[in-house]
């Protein structure tokens, strides 16, 4: 009995030695640290490359919702300035970045008139600051200015993400002039409201124009600079950038004659 268990445990232990020297054995050894390896890796890559595209999907989407919440605020502060509501309130949701009343903008416009009185063509300067309700947000910049909204990102220029409500029609060009008092900002996370009143606007007319020149300084010139160039709307002529004071000059001359309405509408803003 005891040399038939030798025999049974000498051959087990022989089959041991024959399988762990097998290529059999080899090949699930290289096969385990092969499938090991690939695990590690796709961890890392996940670990280097996915969780950032993550991140950039995220704030990407912020952005969006951000731009789209300007659309909508354009369009309800619009309605003051063209006297269809006193006052706007619109809820902003905020990222971690912040609003703010802000900036130093302007827009300067000079038209030549001819004078029935003396028989001349005289010219005639309106100029007023702007000022803007901004949304910093991850080095991207948008923000309601002057009836349209416009767009900063960290590469390239200015886009207009809404368009101005300047307005050629039948030899009548109606030129909006909004400015923005008030000096509040809230930065965080979550919601919050931004509240529009408006002032007491002005229309300043001027009669049998034969030329307009209109001068923008804003963060957001050269965006303002393709759309009075754009031939669809005012198809001004474009004359010189001034980088530094980050300001842009166009012109034109009609024949015939034109008409020139600048609403200026002034109104406060406040931020909580």
């Amino acid at each position: 009995m005891g040399d038939r268990l030798q025999t049974k445990t000498g051959n087990v232990n022989m089959k041991c030695i024959r399988f762990l020297r097998s290529e059999d054995a080899v090949s699930e050894v290289v096969d385990f640290s092969i499938i090991l390896g690939i695990m590690l890796l796709a961890v890392a890559v996940i670990g280097v490359a996915g969780f950032p595209l993550v991140d950039h999907m995220q704030e990407s989407g912020h952005a969006e919702n951000v731009r789209q919440s300007f659309i909508v605020l354009t369009a309800n502060i619009n309605k003051i300035v063209f006297g269809a509501a006193p006052s706007q309130s619109v809820e902003l949701k905020l990222y971690g970045g912040l609003v703010s009343v802000t900036g130093d903008s302007a827009i300067n416009v000079t038209v030549q008139a001819w004078n029935t009185s003396n028989s001349t063509f005289e010219s005639y300067t309106f100029e007023r600051q702007m000022r803007a309700i901004q949304n910093e947000y991850e080095d991207r910049f948008i923000c309601y200015e002057n009836t349209g909204a416009w767009a900063q990102y960290p590469i390239g220029d200015a886009l207009m993400v809404s368009r101005p409500k300047f307005v050629l029609h039948d030899g009548v060009l109606t030129i909006p002039a909004v400015m923005i008092s008030g000096s509040t900002g809230i930065s965080g996370v979550g919601l919050v409201r931004v509240t529009s009143d408006g002032g007491t606007a002005s229309v300043y007319s001027y009669y049998n124009v034969s030329q307009v020149d209109i001068t923008i300084k804003s963060k957001y010139y050269k965006g303002w600079e393709r759309y009075l160039n754009d031939t669809d709307d005012l198809g001004m002529n474009f004359v010189s950038f001034d980088h530094t004071n980050t300001t842009v000059h166009l012109h034109k001359d009609y024949s015939p004659n034109i008409d020139v309405h600048i609403i200026y509408s002034p109104m406060s803003v406040t931020i909580d």
